[in-house]
């Protein structure tokens, strides 16, 4: 499970649909991403990461997605301060 992809998508109050329609994805491949099922192209890790507002990359760093997500979350509070 991508539990950090799921807290930045209900952060912004967005559904699987709302973000596949979006990122221009079918629902069941977001789901499928998010649950940790598969992994995204590039492409798809790009237009996904556009729609929610992070870095791509975080798809494609091993053992790190929690800390990239922590310090996104931090930039985005700063940010808004």
């Amino acid at each position: 499970m991508r539990e950090w992809l799921k807290v930045i998508r209900n952060q912004k109050n967005l559904t699987h649909s709302d973000v596949a329609k979006q990122a221009k994805i079918e629902r069941a491949y977001y789901t499928m991403i998010e649950s940790g099922n598969r992994k995204p192209s590039v492409k798809v890790a790009k237009s996904i990461a556009n729609t929610l507002g992070f870095s791509w990359i975080i798809f494609f760093e091993e053992n790190s997605n929690e800390t990239l997500l922590k310090s996104e979350l931090e930039l985005e509070g700063d940010l808004k301060r």
